[in-house]
């Protein structure tokens, strides 16, 4: 059964900050990742305010030497978009790869980078970490789905697809609130469970996604975007890799890495940056960053095939990308 709440429907982003100003109050974008939250009733709420009517929150343009989208821009939007498309095709992919068809339809890119934990231990009526308790269920418990890296007593895995290509293309996210506007590092922008348990991101309690920030790409970026999941449609990454390469002919001369389905946060795998920066793409080289990318993992009881299963993807996504 669903909580009992107010429902607020604002115009302006001004009147939406205001809302949010009230205890309880949590934001409506596209709602797939909300409704889910108030049905399992992870967290109390008072207020729901919906950010719909928000037209300036939409759209994708050039902007400064950056593209902008909207923090409404749909990921069917974002997927179907020609410019993204030609100048970000791991983005396009990311986006393609979210859920349903008519998730992504619904669905934002302010929301997906936005998601809670899919844990069904902190969706369940467990007192977990992440609620403020002192367990994490999973730790000794279900976790075949959990994190490989960067558990610090608190094992899920961030559900994003969209956000580890953003942090692998230096996207910055728009922020505002009652203090006024911020920008903030997509690689920044998320709260790993060592620096407080409870939270996603580094956002206030009366701050919003007002847009995403992706610089315009220098010639010779290639990006790229691969997950693996257990059914082809709907289901969240066991194991992902999302690539943005700088190539000077064979050469890569600047990469950033970032995983998904294996942490609290995308993860930025620097180890395999260093492997194969100022190197050509050899199977060598190729060989050396899978093996690298899986050498700090620590797989919990029941999600040890994710070590393998990740080290593939990295040495297949990088032999697609040198092609």
């Amino acid at each position: 059964m669903m909580p009992t709440f107010q429902y607020i429907k604002v115009k302006q982003v001004k009147e939406g900050v205001k809302q949010l100003s009230t205890a309880g109050a949590k934001i409506q974008a596209g709602g797939t990742d909300l409704l889910g939250c108030l049905r399992d009733r992870v967290f109390p709420v008072e207020k729901v305010v919906s950010i719909n009517g928000i037209r300036d929150l939409r759209g994708i343009s050039d902007k400064g030497g950056v593209l902008r989208i909207g923090a409404l821009t749909t990921i069917t939007e974002v997927a179907e978009n020609p410019q993204i498309s030609q100048l970000f095709p791991g983005l396009a992919r990311a986006a393609g790869e979210v859920a349903s068809p008519q998730l992504r339809n619904q669905g934002t890119i302010g929301g997906n980078i936005c998601q809670k934990p899919r844990c069904w231990y902190y969706r369940g009526e467990f007192h977990c970490t992440r609620k403020g308790g002192d367990i994490c269920f999973a730790y000794s418990g279900e976790n075949q789905y959990h994190c490989l890296f960067g558990g610090a007593g608190c094992y899920i895995v961030h559900p994003s697809d969209t956000a580890p290509v953003l942090a692998a293309l230096e996207a910055r996210v728009g922020v505002i609130g009652p203090k006024g506007a911020r920008i903030i590092k997509m690689d920044e922008f998320f709260m790993p469970p060592a620096m407080d348990p409870t939270r996603e991101t580094v956002l206030g309690g009366q701050e919003m996604v007002t847009e995403i920030l992706i610089p315009l790409p220098r010639p010779g970026l290639k990006s790229s975007y691969r997950k693996v999941r257990a059914r082809r449609s709907w289901d969240f990454a066991l194991a992902g890799a999302a690539l943005a390469l700088n190539f000077e002919g064979p050469r890569v001369v600047k990469a950033r890495v970032f995983l998904s389905g294996v942490a609290p946060v995308p993860w930025r795998a620097k180890e395999v940056e260093e492997v194969i920066t100022g190197r050509e793409l050899t199977a060598g080289t190729i060989a050396r960053a899978g093996m690298v990318a899986i050498k700090k993992a620590e797989p919990l009881s029941k999600n040890g095939y994710k070590v393998p299963l990740l080290q593939a993807v990295i040495e297949e996504e990088l032999e697609a990308i040198r092609q």
